[in-house]
């Protein structure tokens, strides 16, 4: 689906681009940033850790790299700006964004989450539950009513989305959510982890989100060699929070992944174009083989419309189940061109199991299915991927062949 024009901030007065031409274009022309001297097309790496000042009484924009940093603030400013965000954060990981967030919520006070979420989540959330009496309700956000039972006007903290979730790839109503939550919770903000997306598909914060947090390891970064958390704030308030947990932690990212999450940002929609054409037709490869496919691109999936109206494109990321664990297993373990490997969002196709960071009890209780495959596609030639997909679901008995003699293999 065609990306439509980028809107940015109010008061901007440049012009507007399309989102890929924003994602590659670094503007510092509107006074915000932080100007090179020697004006470098690639953003300088400002690889120091403290800066020289010229008074005693006064110190400048930039004195310790756990504060702020010149690299940093670029990348920063630039993701704001493709986020629709007023403030921009980068953090050492994805689960430390989460967590920077989880601070704002005080002892006593509520979280409400989805029940199919990344296993990291889950831990998070059981940890903060354990150790500061903060509580979480797991709860279906494909259905906006579910939320109601637990929606407390002062306890209510954060309401925590994922979109499309991670693994059974379900659709949350994001504008519609928000609309409750904050009638009827005006303290309440609502977080969506916007990773399976990437800012090219999806940017919740126009569609009633509060704070929006990727793990920039993903489709941000798109090669796997940096740990990157991505924080966006529509709030100066809340912005200010944010900010000032990071630097009293110390978490902010590093001057050099700063540089690499900057450079991977800028092929974002060249990839993202590719990976999810790519999943669009091994999706339909695997539906048309009779599988049960999850995969917000496919008509059968129960929220497609939903999604379409959110979202410019499905992503990449999707599962299929083949109803019987063994055979799922010689699936993942018969292919030679998809890697077996934790995470996603890389240029290279992944494929792996269910959730093994969830307890089987919590799996069961939440209906995930242990047969469960999930695929994350790359740049690949979708030929080549297709026929290894094909390939080991053969060798693995999930699909039968009628051989020319006509005995079924």
């Amino acid at each position: 689906m065609e990306p439509g024009p980028f809107v940015p901030s109010q008061g901007s007065a440049r012009k507007n681009y399309s989102l890929a031409t924003e994602l590659v274009f670094i503007d510092n022309s509107d006074g915000t940033g932080v100007r090179d001297l020697y004006n470098a097309s690639s953003i300088p790496i400002y690889q120091t850790a403290t800066f020289k000042q010229s008074s005693t009484s006064r110190m400048e924009e930039f004195d310790y790299t756990r504060s702020g940093n010149p690299t940093r603030s670029h990348l920063e400013n630039h993701l704001a700006k493709i986020m629709s965000a007023s403030r921009a954060y980068v953090v050492s990981s994805g689960m430390s964004a989460l967590d920077v967030v989880a601070r704002l919520v005080k002892t006593g006070e509520e979280i409400i989450a989805g029940d199919d979420l990344y296993g990291g989540t889950n831990r998070l959330l059981s940890f903060l539950n354990k150790s500061f009496d903060i509580k979480s309700h797991h709860v279906d956000t494909t259905n906006p009513d579910a939320l109601l039972p637990y929606l407390h006007p002062t306890r209510t903290r954060l309401i925590l989305l994922e979109s499309p979730t991670n693994p059974l790839i379900k659709i949350s109503d994001i504008p519609k959510i928000a609309s409750i939550v904050h009638e009827r919770c005006p303290n309440a903000l609502i977080v969506v982890d916007n990773t399976m997306m990437s800012p090219y598909l999806q940017r919740p914060l126009e569609f009633g989100a509060d704070i929006v947090i990727h793990s920039g390891t993903k489709y941000l970064s798109g090669h796997h060699d940096l740990m990157a958390g991505v924080i966006g704030v529509k709030d100066e308030v809340v912005a200010e929070k944010i900010h000032f947990t990071i630097n009293a932690t110390g978490c902010g990212l590093t001057p050099f992944e700063s540089w690499l999450l900057l450079r991977g940002i800028k092929t974002l929609a060249v990839r993202m174009e590719k990976q999810q054409a790519n999943a669009m037709r091994i999706a339909e490869f695997l539906e048309y083989h009779g599988f049960k496919v999850m995969y917000p691109g496919l008509r059968s999936h129960p929220q497609y419309d939903i999604h379409t109206t959110m979202s410019r494109g499905p992503g990449a990321v999707l599962s299929f189940v083949t109803n019987d664990v063994e055979i799922s297993e010689r699936v993942v373990e018969s292919t030679k061109l998809w890697s077996i490997s934790v995470s996603f969002g890389c240029v290279n196709s992944l494929i792996r199991m269910s959730h093994a960071s969830i307890p089987a009890a919590v799996r069961q209780e939440r209906g995930f299915p242990e047969d469960l495959i999930r695929l994350c596609v790359g740049i690949e030639d979708v030929n080549d991927l297709i026929e290894d997909l094909y390939s080991a679901l053969v060798t693995a008995n999930a699909i039968k062949v009628i051989k020319p003699n006509g005995y079924i293999k």
